[in-house]
């Protein structure tokens, strides 16, 4: 999946597709959320904060698997 380069604190890069959202953060993981709307995708863009959105509105919501 083609992940965007992001300005956070938190995350390096964004990606999604269908309904597949992967981050990858600082730490060098990478994550694959499940079932995610293209709206979530959208707003974690334009968060003024991308790790609070992420804590808020990703995190525990959506199943996941670590990929890295």
């Amino acid at each position: 999946m083609n992940r965007q380069q992001v300005e956070s604190s938190c995350l390096r890069s964004v990606g999604h597709q269908g309904t597949t959202l992967e981050l990858e953060f600082h730490s060098g993981s990478v994550y694959r959320y499940l079932d995610v709307p293209s709206e979530v995708h959208r707003e974690l863009l334009a968060a003024p904060s991308l790790g609070r959105y992420f804590r808020l509105a990703v995190r525990d919501r959506y199943p996941y698997e670590r990929l890295t």
